[in-house]
């Protein structure tokens, strides 16, 4: 049973006419007063496959076919385009995993950079819309669009002013849910997938919800599934319907409440527009055990200079780095340092991240993975920098801001530090963009 306002193109089906295929679906917004618009008030907008679609921008020859978005073999899938999400590879898989499922995969190596750039430019499309956006991910967010129906028209016609917009001007595609609350707005965008809207309005969350599966319930993962399958219920209506006291027993007074209130589509959890990040950092597996200096300094510095960079795109900065180094036989380690005043210069992160390896009197360790955060965060506009007005650190800020536009004019590897070219072996940037895996 099909239930609430839905637009766009099932998965596999033809294209509208004067569109060609794989083209969004532009369907007629419904109109204002139509049941299941006009008391929807919330949009979750959920980017389709965001990293692998974004990835796919530099490698056009690769669309069609089962792209996997990830670094070595002994790192994590980070994102898969359906054609390899069809071969059951699934975001948070290992890659050697995925690797078994889908021989014919080419893997394409993340590229951070893209994804805040593009992250930031669709948080603006949203914004366009309404102040009240709660981004949940760099690819999903909840819109609250109660007040903005007089300026945009109603619900249906403002979630495809952004599938419109997105598609247009960062050439990817979104789902978007829309209802009285997030939870089931949020059921609604995932039930849209791929390239789809789905509208429900309070009238038709009982009969949207209660067919679905326990598992679409958000929040619920493998553990409750499983514990709601050996109480018998399998579907949201069945779990709707079971006496909250046995619900009690096996999840106690708060989980057996939230499961009730979800199944029947009750969610008073408001929007609540982004506050600023506590931390920013990176990491990064090594596609073999290391033990060389050399590679670590430069490891160091290509994590630091992305660190840097995205908190230069959140306007935020930082005054407390944190090292994390862990090792072949997984043991992890961290150690921290608070700088003088805030910073979100690469030069300044690097130098401490330096410094606190240099501190833990490693010899020849041999090191799998490592990782660069800056905490302590607040927002530039917070920060007095007056006291760092001075050379050289004015110059190196000035200096990396100038590398950002460049990045962000002709892509992320178009200007970097000249001790990031050519690294040795080892590294995870040693192996090429675009890997074919046979």
């Amino acid at each position: 049973m099909v239930t609430g306002t839905l637009v766009g193109t099932a998965p596999g089906g033809p294209a509208p006419a004067g569109l060609a295929p794989g083209a969004p679906a532009m369907g007629a917004p419904t109109a204002p007063g139509a049941p299941g618009v006009d008391d929807v008030t919330v949009l979750h907008v959920d980017m389709d496959a965001f990293y692998a679609s974004v990835s796919l921008l530099d490698h056009p020859d690769l669309r069609g076919l089962p792209v996997v978005v990830g670094g070595g073999w002994r790192s994590v899938v980070l994102s898969a385009t359906y054609e390899a999400r069809a071969y059951g590879v699934r975001s948070g898989m290992p890659m050697a995993t995925a690797r078994r499922l889908c021989p014919p995969a080419v893997v394409v190596r993340p590229d951070h950079d893209a994804y805040a750039r593009v992250s930031e430019a669709v948080m603006a499309i949203f914004a366009e819309v309404t102040p009240r956006v709660e981004p949940v991910s760099m690819e999903e967010a909840f819109l609250d669009v109660s007040a903005a129906g007089r300026q945009w028209g109603d619900p249906a016609a403002i979630g495809q002013w952004i599938r419109d917009t997105v598609a247009d001007e960062q050439r990817i595609t979104c789902s978007v849910g829309g209802a009285p609350t997030k939870a089931v707005a949020k059921m609604a965008s995932r039930a849209a997938k791929p390239d789809g809207m789905r509208l429900v309005g309070r009238a038709e969350v009982v009969p949207f919800l209660h067919p679905m599966p326990v598992a679409a319930l958000w929040g619920v993962g493998e553990a409750t599934e499983g514990e709601l399958h050996r109480l018998g219920l399998h579907t949201v209506g069945q779990l709707a319907h079971v006496p909250v006291a046995t619900l009690r027993r096996a999840f106690g007074e708060q989980g057996a409440a939230r499961l009730h209130a979800l199944a029947w589509g009750r969610d008073d959890d408001p929007v609540t527009p982004a506050r600023v990040e506590r931390s920013v950092g990176s990491s990064e597996t090594f596609s073999h055990d290391v033990d060389d200096p050399e590679v670590i300094r430069r490891q160091l510095l290509h994590l630091s200079e992305r660190t840097a960079s995205r908190m230069r795109h959140a306007g935020v900065m930082g005054r407390t780095v944190v090292l994390t180094v862990r090792f072949s036989d997984f043991t992890t380690i961290t150690r921290s340092r608070t700088v003088a005043v805030p910073t979100d210069v690469t030069r300044e992160v690097h130098a401490t991240a330096c410094a606190l390896y240099a501190g833990l009197g490693l010899q020849r360790a041999r090191i799998r993975l490592l990782g660069v955060r800056v905490e302590g965060i607040t927002t530039a506009e917070e920060t007095l920098v007056q006291g760092r007005l001075d050379e050289p650190e004015r110059g190196w800020r000035d200096a990396e801001r100038a590398m950002d536009r460049a990045a962000a004019r002709f892509g992320s590897d178009a200007v970097r530090p000249a001790s990031l070219l050519g690294r040795r072996e080892g590294t995870p940037a040693t192996a090429p963009r675009v890997t074919v895996i046979s």
